[in-house]
């Protein structure tokens, strides 16, 4: 009897380990069935948000906030600086407009390649926004991209910044006269702290010539439609940012080949193009495309006169930067400049800040508000009602 029960205790714990692993190893299969079903619904529903303009609007907004935006296109446009200037400078290639025109070149077919792995985010229907608004966004963007690298060739850097310093209240005109679009009295007087500080920390660097102020006053205004466009397309009409460089590279492209011959020296095709320099060229190109892309993003997370505000900024900290970690001595007039505008962006973007958390509580509450049913509808029309005569 003890034989038997001792015999039984070791099938039974035998096979009972053995159901025990056979169930934990069901147990991980089924939970590892459910995290791939998971994960593909979710591959699925992302893909399914990116087939339309809404949805991929949404996913921008989602995965590049205000923050992001910001962030990414500040260390962009250090690095073009960066790039720029080895392009320029040490490899010799002297053609502004050409060397916009290899950006967007190169741009055009990354984007291309992103379309043919069906990654590239789809447009708003043609209805919803007209060719003309493309075609006059690309031509903008033409002039604007080309005429800024043509005045950083002919003018110096301070020039180039007093210059951008008229951008910011033509964008404030420019939105009020287009879209009746208004900014408040404190605001107003950030941008003029942000404006006067620029100034007086660049006011030791204006060297320019005739030609190059001239061609500085003609970027003013197609640099400031140029953001105000970006925009506004991004954000009332559903575009995101890759999907509005597909449709307007082309168009920016073909208005760059008509101003080089116009602006560009002669001789850019006896450069020597030895694999040094296309390397360098190319690396340019795609920080180029970089910046384009951050840019819009910025753009369209949120606006155009921030996203001034944010390339006055990136001036501040290279001067900045350059006196705290290089010793350079710019001065100390424009070390003040300097101290002031940043405290004039700061001001602004606590103003920003406020207006937004502002905007989010009325949304809120506007959402959280009770509404009449019908029921409350039916007892005023009953309340209301004329009471039956008697018969």
């Amino acid at each position: 009897m003890i034989l038997v029960k001792a015999i039984m205790g070791f099938f039974h714990s035998l096979f009972g380990r053995d159901c025990r692993r056979r169930l934990s190893f069901k147990r991980k299969q089924s939970d590892a069935g459910e995290a791939g079903r998971a994960l593909e619904e979710l591959r699925s529903s992302i893909h399914n948000e990116l087939r339309t303009s809404e949805g991929a609007r949404r996913q921008q907004q989602r995965f590049c906030g205000p923050l992001v935006a910001m962030t990414f296109n500040f260390m962009v446009a250090v690095g073009i600086i960066l790039g720029n200037k080895l392009v320029m400078g040490k490899v010799g290639f002297n053609f502004p407009i050409f060397l916009t025109l290899i950006h967007y070149t190169c741009a055009w077919i990354l984007l291309a390649i992103f379309k043919a792995l069906s990654i590239l985010p789809v447009a708003p229907p043609s209805k919803s926004t007209p060719f003309s608004s493309l075609f006059g966004l690309g031509a903008v963007m033409a002039f604007a991209s080309g005429l800024a690298n043509t005045s950083l060739k002919h003018n110096s850097v301070g020039f180039y910044q007093m210059a951008k310093i008229a951008v910011t209240p033509t964008i404030v005109i420019a939105e009020f006269i287009l879209f009746r679009k208004k900014i408040s009295f404190c605001k107003v007087l950030a941008l003029l702290v942000v404006s006067v500080g620029v100034a007086v920390a660049t006011v030791t660097d204006l060297e320019f010539n005739i030609f190059g102020a001239c061609i500085a006053t003609a970027w003013i205004i197609p640099s400031a439609i140029n953001k105000i466009l970006w925009s506004n397309l991004q954000q009332q009409k559903n575009w995101t940012a890759l999907a509005l460089m597909w449709k307007t590279t082309p168009i920016t492209v073909f208005f760059l080949l008509a101003l080089m011959p116009w602006l560009d020296p002669l001789g850019a095709l006896s450069f020597k193009w030895n694999p040094h320099n296309i390397a360098a060229i190319l690396g340019s190109a795609c920080l180029g495309f970089l910046l384009q892309w951050s840019g819009a993003l910025a753009l369209g997370a949120t606006s155009a006169t921030s996203h001034v505000v944010l390339g006055q900024f990136k001036t501040c900290v290279i001067l900045l930067g350059g006196y705290l970690l290089f010793s350079s001595d710019p001065g100390i007039v424009s070390i003040c400049g300097v101290i002031a505008a940043l405290f004039g962006m700061s001001i602004y973007t606590l103003l920003n800040l406020k207006e937004s958390r502002e905007k989010a509580e009325q949304i809120s509450k506007r959402l959280l508000s009770p509404k009449p049913t019908d029921s409350n509808t039916d007892d005023s029309k009953a309340d209301h009602a004329p009471a039956p005569t008697a018969v």
